[in-house]
């Protein structure tokens, strides 16, 4: 008898973890952990309902899992969180899982971009010899932008390091007579120190997170096409309710002269931009300028921006944006750009 028990309890012993899946998989499928508000409620009911074999270790993984909704924003964020703020909190839930890789900026795609002004042909015409090239004025652009953390929490306080990168890409992909090339590429990597302050407020507006950094900014490209600088910035946000304001100044890192593709890329994009967000729902509406007041409104830009939801899908906003100015592309850095684009969000910068 005792032989048999033993072996018994052997093949309970094989049989747990597939017994513990499928009470993972039941609990999933018919919608219980649905109903549970915390996993404290959820592993009581396991210890009601569940097999003796199922150990708690087993039944807090099951909760944990099961009563996460990652579709439900509100789980994490709560209504009386700013925009940022809520970002943060999001972000937050990231930080420790290993190989981690969170949207940075937003991530879109603009079906169809129309430049009014037309793009400048001429640094294409120069570097490829070639006076009869045509750009078409509609293009696709899209953006990917991604960071992942390197250090968190740094000496106990709220302090993190991030690596980020950028790819902005202009395709035109209705010009069949040039072979539909990608017109420019920006790369944009940047390695940043963050700090996110606890209840710290300046003049009424709560201050949720500041952080400096370094910033390369490059085309890829080589001879008369090559443009890029590097950048050392500093980034601070402050909101109230649902209104941000993101201040991102910025020096030059100088080059020498021989080596300075752009010399004089600061007088069109400045020493910084300053960003507006407001949301409401799911609607996000936002408004950047840089260089106006410091070139006297004569070689700035202005950016305005809309991402809505789309049929109550939570995965894609659809998304349109407007600029105005100098400074859109490396490549047009110097170059009077008035462009408006629709297209899909997956990520919105807030």
């Amino acid at each position: 008898m005792a032989i048999e028990s033993a072996q018994k309890y052997r093949q309970l012993l094989f049989l747990q973890p597939f017994i513990s899946l499928c009470i993972l998989l039941c609990i999933g499928v018919d919608g219980h952990a649905a109903s549970f508000s915390t996993p404290q409620e959820c592993i009581q009911h396991l210890i009601l309902t569940g097999p003796d074999t199922m150990t708690m270790g087993e039944a807090r993984a099951a909760c944990n899992t099961t009563t996460a909704k990652p579709d439900d924003k509100q789980a994490i964020v709560q209504k009386s969180d700013g925009p940022v703020e809520g970002r943060l909190k999001v972000d937050k839930t990231n930080l420790r899982k290993p190989f981690t890789l969170m949207s940075h900026k937003n991530n879109y795609i603009l079906f169809a971009a129309y430049n009014f002004q037309g793009w400048d042909i001429t640094p294409y015409a120069v570097a490829y010899g070639q006076d009869g090239l045509e750009i078409d004025n509609a293009e696709v652009q899209f953006q990917l932008s991604i960071k992942t953390p390197l250090a968190v929490e740094l000496f106990d306080q709220h302090l993190d390091i991030f690596a980020g990168y950028t790819a902005r890409s202009f395709w035109q992909v209705f010009n069949k007579d040039a072979s539909s090339p990608f017109r420019e590429t920006n790369h944009e990597p940047e390695i940043w120190l963050q700090e996110r302050p606890q209840d710290r407020t300046i003049f009424g507006f709560k201050n949720t997170v500041n952080a400096i950094g370094f910033n390369h900014m490059s085309n890829g490209q080589g001879g008369s096409l090559s443009r890029s600088w590097n950048r050392i910035y500093g980034f601070s946000s402050l909101e109230r309710g649902n209104l941000a304001i993101i201040l991102r100044p910025w020096i030059r890192i100088a080059e020498d002269v021989e080596e300075d593709d752009n010399p004089d890329i600061t007088d069109y994009y400045g020493h910084g931009e300053l960003w507006l967000s407001y949301k409401h729902n799911r609607h996000t509406f936002s408004f950047m300028t840089r260089n106006n007041l410091e070139s006297g409104f004569s070689r700035g830009a202005v950016s305005l921006d809309w991402s809505f939801p789309l049929f109550g899908y939570p995965y894609l906003k659809g998304y349109i944006q407007y600029f105005t100015g100098y400074g859109e592309s490396l490549i047009d850095y110097n170059k009077y750009v008035n462009r408006i684009g629709i297209g899909l969000q997956f990520t919105d910068f807030l």
